[in-house]
């Protein structure tokens, strides 16, 4: 269920300065500035002593208590981060309206969106971000869940070193179900090229169009064959289509998991075929034998070993360039 438009209103307007103070547990936020809004809520930077926070105030408990639960179980996946850390959770005696108004608290996530970091540092960017955020979704993923709302906004772009972090959980939605949220641009339905039932592939087309956008100069939006207008993006831009067999596999729903996705970005920015799908037809079907283990590791090493290179390169090109500046 979404705010009332008359409660949204409200909650969107209020000013710098307000003191949010909670009802059970007392402690005050002062709001700083509006982060964002959506149909469950509005976010506010917050300060509260000398910590910055993220509040989210609501009128629809239920969602609140669900995006709730979803933080708390991201907190519990190990080694990574998922979104941002659940602080705690209050109701609100607003003076600006009767009744309490429901709220909670959450680590504030401080750096660029994908797009403005890859439109301020190079395009080259795009793809080594793209691979971590393929890691976090798979993540996710293995959790049963699908972020649906996925667009460059809700990449977070944090650092130095640069990384991603995931905002915003309100579309996250269980696998299975339909999306609970989603932006148009992002949306494999909006483009016709698939449902919007929550499965991985549908993270997948969003994080290929979150590429493709952060390197498109202009705004985009639909006209005509869906398919046919992005891979010609893809293809116009010289950039980009070095990447055109990955970014039209991921639209056209060929891949199962992130990982399959991220293997293939990583072989492009490599400049080198991926072999995977020759050795899946001819391997022979028996158990793996020790010596096809052992290319297995050295495969995830040699992944490993690439994915720390661009980094290096890159992230020394960055700290070049912020010296400079």
């Amino acid at each position: 269920m979404a705010m009332s438009h008359t409660w949204k209103s409200h909650l969107c307007s209020l000013p710098p300065g307000t003191i949010i103070t909670g009802k059970w547990h007392g402690h005050s936020y002062r709001l700083l500035r509006r982060l964002g809004s959506g149909a469950n809520g509005v976010v506010y930077l917050a300060e509260n002593g000398r910590n910055r926070v993220a509040v989210k105030l609501s009128d629809d408990y239920a969602s609140l208590a669900s995006e709730m639960n979803i933080l708390r179980r991201f907190s519990k996946v190990q080694g990574a981060a998922l979104g941002p850390s659940l602080l705690e959770a209050d109701d609100w005696p607003s003076p600006f309206a009767r009744g309490t108004i429901p709220f909670y608290v959450m680590e504030y996530i401080e750096g660029e969106p994908f797009a403005v970091f890859v439109r301020r540092h190079g395009k080259e960017w795009a793809p080594v971000l793209l691979v971590q955020l393929l890691s976090v979704l798979e993540r996710l993923h293995e959790e049963g869940w699908v972020f649906g709302d996925l667009k460059p906004d809700n990449v977070m772009v944090t650092g130095p070193p640069p990384s991603v972090r995931l905002l915003d959980v309100g579309g996250t939605t269980l696998q299975g179900r339909a999306v609970k949220e989603f932006t148009e641009l992002y949306d494999r339905g909006y483009w016709g090229l698939g449902s919007r039932k929550a499965e991985p592939s549908y993270d997948l087309f969003a994080a290929a169009m979150v590429m493709i956008v952060s390197c498109s100069l202009g705004p985009i939006e639909k006209k005509g064959n869906g398919r046919a207008q992005l891979v010609a993006l893809i293809e116009a831009d010289r950039f980009l289509s070095r990447y055109k067999e990955v970014l039209q596999k991921a639209l056209d729903g060929r891949y199962a998991k992130a990982a399959e996705m991220r293997r293939d970005l990583l072989a492009a920015s490599a400049h080198r075929p991926t072999t995977h799908n020759v050795r899946r037809q001819t391997a022979p079907s028996r158990r793996p034998s020790r010596r096809t283990n052992r290319r297995r590791k050295a495969r995830g090493v040699v992944e490993t070993v690439l994915i720390a290179a661009l980094l290096l390169g890159l992230y020394g090109f960055y700290i070049y360039r912020q010296l400079s500046m």
